[in-house]
């Protein structure tokens, strides 16, 4: 396998297994293993999102009161 991809699987942070399991794969399969992981890191980011907006919120509200 190109070593690039690797490269850009590793980047990516996928880890050993998923590589593995990536190289014995045909295309087919490789899209799907790649759909399903940014499936992954997109709710994770979702996740993050939402934190972000709680700690803005508070953020938000502890600098409105400040000026009370």
């Amino acid at each position: 396998m190109n070593k690039d991809i690797i490269q850009n699987l590793k980047d990516a942070d996928c880890d050993t297994d998923f590589i593995q399991k990536f190289q014995a794969a045909d295309v087919k399969e490789q899209i799907s293993l790649l759909n399903r992981y940014r499936t992954k890191l997109l709710n994770n980011l979702h996740l993050c999102q939402r934190k972000l907006d709680c700690l803005d919120y508070l953020i938000f509200n502890l600098e409105q009161t400040k000026d009370v």
